[in-house]
């Protein structure tokens, strides 16, 4: 799907960005692959990881999604764009809403007039648990950049660009995990855990980079992409990570909820289930067409009544399975160092 292709990805300097390029030189052979950020030290940073030398046809590319003349340059040629690139801590969008909406929204709309401008084939966006039925501003300029990325398969009949989302929970091994704040709090003897009764779906970035690859491939336009995970109590994963400390109950943040949602129950409407994810239709008046239509090979249609959430999930992870996983993040981690540490000995 995306040999011979050339491939941009907003955000790329970020947690999944650098996962997504790695998944892409491992089973791919790109025409081009950039990686589009605005931090140049964290750009230099990847590129002693991933280098141009060992890889010609990378690019690193500094710019800002809000700046729609650069986007507008840099999608020249692109076939295919995996939008990436947002602000995403929940307190700092309660103390600076104006610049998550210049980020999360408006730059989402300027991925949308550069993506047709140019031509591109598919844009795939990422969206967050957060965006469904949100309570804080993060959430809410996701749910708007969402809603925008569907729409914008109305307005793009002359470029015949796709648009669609992928919507998915917290991620493990990610920057602003809680998994890293544990394991320091875990020297202190206290874990502190904001309410007892909270759950969260819990996905890896290899999952969440499987998941983008195939909505890549299955998209039509306006589809939103949610992957069956496992959920976790915030109690399961501070026993997993400090077994011995304990558990202090803080009391809930601005903007927190007790229990995330990843589908909701109206749109289960118009929601197809298959085995490894749920593809909700982008069409308000779906269901009927579907019912009428039959429902894509290999899905079901979901119940009107369902909803997707991290407390009513059929799928949970025990304690021992939250150790595995942050064992092997943690062991992700020091290979790369090691690694690095290799790469970088003197000559």
């Amino acid at each position: 799907m995306l040999n011979n292709k050339t491939i941009l990805v907003t955000g790329g300097t970020g947690s999944f960005g650098k996962k997504m390029v790695q998944a892409i030189l491992m089973r791919y052979k790109p025409k081009a692959l950039l990686i589009f950020s605005r931090d140049e030290l964290k750009q230099f940073e990847m590129s002693q990881k991933f280098s141009t030398h060992k890889y010609p046809f990378l690019r690193y590319v500094l710019g800002d999604v809000r700046d729609k003349e650069r986007l507008s340059s840099v999608f020249k040629g692109v076939d295919y764009v995996i939008h990436a690139a947002a602000l995403k801590q929940v307190p700092a969008a309660e103390y600076n809403p104006d610049e998550f909406i210049k980020t999360n929204v408006l730059g989402a709309m300027n991925i949308i007039a550069a993506a047709i401008q140019n031509n591109v084939k598919k844009v795939i966006a990422l969206s967050t648990d957060k965006a469904c039925n949100p309570i804080n501003l993060y959430g809410a300029t996701k749910l708007c950049s969402d809603k925008l990325f569907m729409a914008a398969n109305h307005h793009s009949e002359s470029s015949a660009t796709v648009f669609a989302v992928v919507r998915y929970g917290n991620v493990l091994g990610s920057r602003g995990s809680v998994v890293p704040f544990f394991q320091e709090r875990a020297q202190t003897g206290v874990i502190p855990i904001t309410d007892a009764r909270m759950t969260r779906f819990w996905i890896t970035l290899n999952q969440a980079v499987d998941l983008v690859l195939m909505a890549l491939n299955m998209a039509k336009g306006g589809e939103l992409f949610v992957p069956r995970i496992a959920s976790m109590k915030i109690t399961d994963l501070a026993k997993a990570i400090a077994p011995k400390c304990r558990l202090e109950v803080i009391g809930i943040r601005p903007g927190e909820k007790i229990h995330e949602t990843l589908i909701s129950e109206d749109e289960a409407r118009n929601t197809v289930e298959f085995k490894d994810c749920y593809v909700v239709q982008p069409n308000a008046d779906k269901r009927t067409e579907l019912l009428k239509n039959n429902v894509p090979s290999g899905g079901r249609l979901c119940p009107e009544e369902f909803e997707y959430s991290s407390d009513n999930n059929t799928q949970w992870l025990t304690v021992d399975q939250l150790q595995d996983m942050v064992q092997s993040v943690s062991d992700d981690y020091e290979i790369e160092k090691s690694r690095w540490a290799l790469d970088h000995l003197p000559q």
